[in-house]
């Protein structure tokens, strides 16, 4: 892209944030359904008339099934704390990263998300063809 080589590219905000900031490409929308606060004048692509798109990247910690419960938690409870000190929150404010709300943190909510996730995109993985190889 910077090159002119690409004339589109679709990058995860903490990769295209620095580019983004320098004016070295120009950003046209954000994925996901909400603006970031890192890029508040940033429009959605929900708002250009892409309706009902919300396709974000997260990350999350898995661990063995019938991990005990008091190891979930004190993993969760570090995790979600050190989240939110400000060493933390600068440093992926740097990296162009927002963190996760609050209430998308527990063990609970990412077991309901995961199978969110696999339903939404098993139908466009199996319409293409795409395997794991």
């Amino acid at each position: 892209m910077i090159g002119g080589q690409i004339d589109y590219m679709c990058l995860n905000m903490g990769g295209a944030a620095p580019l983004i900031m320098g004016k070295q490409i120009k950003a046209i929308a954000t994925l996901s359904r909400s603006r970031s606060p890192l890029m508040p004048d940033l429009p959605t692509a929900h708002e250009q008339g892409l309706t009902d798109f919300d396709v974000v990247t997260w990350n999350a910690f898995f661990l063995p099934k019938g991990a005990p419960a008091e190891i979930v938690k004190k993993l969760n409870d570090a995790t979600s704390q050190a989240m939110d000190t400000p060493a933390i929150k600068n440093r992926m404010h740097e990296l162009g990263i927002t963190g996760v709300a609050l209430e998308r943190r527990s063990p609970e909510y990412l077991a309901k998300f995961v199978v969110d996730e696999i339903a939404r995109w098993a139908g466009p993985i199996r319409a293409n063809g795409l395997q794991v190889d």
